[in-house]
């Protein structure tokens, strides 16, 4: 399979040497300092960039007749507008804020949890994520996921890094080092708290979900996610 590589940083580069030794073939590598020349050659797309170029490269992708995978996150204010996109060109899109499969399986125990702990008003929710200094978003995309998965099951109808109020969960966003990532989901109450918590200890995780998203998604039309991927529903 064709790849094209749309963000070639660190995460780039680790997804690069995986796709490569599942037997794929790189054929464009962009960063700041090239063009999406190589695009129309890919099978597939694999989106791990910044914020303000994400548009760009999907866009490119979906014009291009490629498929994308994007785990770029920090953009979704133009989600709905690149979903039109994709449907007017007969595309194919994955978007997720995380590839890992830990994480993916952890989004599920966080929907689980919050639909038993609902009826239990004596507990509030907040939400800690950590990520290294050069994370330019925050809080990250999981954290955001995560909150979506208790709000959705739950009372809550929000998120914010403020002082909540009663119907809000409160995210904390820290950077420290070049931690590649640690989410804890927390129900507090004054006799007790029930805490749950993933912590990647590297970036394989989240570049090994990416390729397989990218081989499975590979000649499909639609919008899909990682629990279509991982058959998790």
């Amino acid at each position: 399979m064709k790849i094209a590589l749309l963000g070639y940083g660190k995460m780039g580069k680790v997804i690069e040497r995986i796709a490569l030794e599942r037997g794929h073939e790189i054929v464009l590598k962009k960063d700041e300092h090239n063009t999406y020349d190589g695009l129309s050659d890919a099978d597939v797309s694999i989106d791990f960039s910044v914020p303000t170029a994400a548009v760009a490269n999907i866009s490119a992708s979906f014009n291009a007749g490629v498929p994308v995978v994007s785990g770029t996150t920090g953009w979704l204010e133009h989600y709905d507008e690149m979903i039109a996109l994709c449907n007017d060109k007969k595309g194919g899109f994955i978007s997720s804020s995380n590839f890992s499969l830990g994480v993916n399986i952890f989004f599920g125990l966080n929907e689980y949890l919050a639909k038993i702990m609902a009826p239990f008003n004596s507990y509030k929710v907040t939400m800690e994520e950590i990520h290294h200094t050069q994370k330019l978003d925050a809080p990250s995309g999981t954290a955001i996921s995560l909150a979506k998965g208790v709000i959705e099951n739950s009372k809550y109808s929000n998120w914010t890094m403020e002082q909540p109020n009663e119907n809000e969960i409160h995210i904390e966003a820290k950077r420290i080092g070049d931690v590649p990532g640690t989410h804890t989901v927390t129900y507090d109450s004054i006799v007790d708290n029930i805490e749950i918590k993933h912590t990647a200890h590297n970036r394989e995780g989240f570049a090994l979900g990416a390729v397989i998203a990218a081989e499975w998604l590979a000649g499909k039309q639609g919008v899909f996610s990682m629990k279509d991927v991982l058959n998790l529903q």
